[in-house]
């Protein structure tokens, strides 16, 4: 047992003066953020956009996360003790953050920047795909220092086997290290990413192709994760977990989006009068085709008949 027990201590260090703990899985959090950004805003820059317009969207991307993936927590997994104590749901510190609800509150976010740049809806979903993909390996190894979200239990004699002594009360079983695995399935999408962002031309990439490649991976992996990993929520005794039931209509969306962008073909230019997924051009009125310089004029008709002479 000793050889795969762990145990760390989730508090990295205390704030001098303030006493407060600072977990490893804040730490990893933040990181997550940080180097969250530095992808997305390269993709920003080098499809055309501006150094404000990324930057404008780190506000909206923390609230979007943050208040979505504890919304989400909430409504998913935890609603009855929200009911006993309404004021639980501010104390984000205590934890409970469901992946779920932080992947709904980012597409907002991504709709609200989308109304307010003026860029087309995916045109920004897909240069946020790559953070995303990272956000979720570094969280879930976030959770592994944490002990939680663990596996079912294992076979002592399984290879993947490790003990939890800060989850389990003696005596400890070993379980499967789900977080390890989804972790590993967040780097494995992102190395798709990047693969299929150069398979596709790079800037000349369908528009929506990767955020249709992520929904995809990261919802099929993660209906399959949850195989191995142990009960939250309600229906535990349901065929699916709750995790496996709220994967399928992100899952069924990004397959969806992936047969339309690939038939489409449409190269993602970025530009802001060009139709999306969610709003029109601002004018709804095809413009006529200005004539060619030097081209001759149609002589106008007055509508009156030539007199004959």
């Amino acid at each position: 047992m000793s050889q795969r027990v762990w145990d760390p201590d989730p508090v990295a260090f205390v704030l001098p003066l303030l006493g407060r703990q600072v977990r490893w899985y804040g730490i990893i959090f933040a990181l997550a953020f940080l180097f969250g950004f530095i992808l997305y805003r390269r993709q920003v820059l080098r499809g055309g956009g501006t150094e404000d317009e990324a930057v404008s969207f780190i506000i909206p991307g923390f609230l979007g996360t943050v208040l979505g993936a504890r919304l989400g927590h909430v409504l998913f997994y935890n609603f009855e003790h929200f009911l006993n104590d309404p004021l639980w749901f501010f104390k984000i510190w205590d934890g409970g953050l469901a992946s779920h609800g932080a992947a709904a509150g980012l597409a907002l976010a991504l709709l609200y920047q989308s109304r307010r740049t003026r860029r087309p809806f995916l045109w920004l979903s897909d240069r946020f795909a790559f953070s995303a993909a990272l956000g979720a390996a570094l969280v879930r190894l976030g959770n592994f220092m944490n002990s939680e979200i663990v596996g079912k239990i294992a076979p002592e004699n399984s290879p993947f086997a490790v003990y939890f002594p800060l989850h389990d009360a003696p005596p400890v079983p070993p379980r499967y290290p789900t977080q390890l695995l989804e972790s590993f399935s967040g780097f494995l999408i992102l190395g798709a990413l990047f693969l299929g962002d150069r398979l596709w031309g790079r800037e000349k990439r369908p528009r929506g192709a990767l955020s249709a490649l992520f929904l995809v991976l990261y919802f099929a992996l993660r209906f399959l994760a949850e195989f191995f990993k142990e009960r939250q929520g309600p229906f535990d005794d349901f065929l699916l977990s709750r995790g496996q039931l709220l994967s399928i209509l992100p899952l069924a969306l990004g397959a969806l989006l992936l047969v339309r962008v690939l038939r489409r073909k449409r190269v993602d230019d970025g530009s802001p009068r060009e139709s999306s997924f969610f709003f029109k051009p601002a004018s709804g009125k095809k413009r006529d085709k200005a004539p060619a310089a030097g081209a001759a004029k149609a002589p106008r008709r007055s509508g009156k008949r030539p007199r004959k002479r």
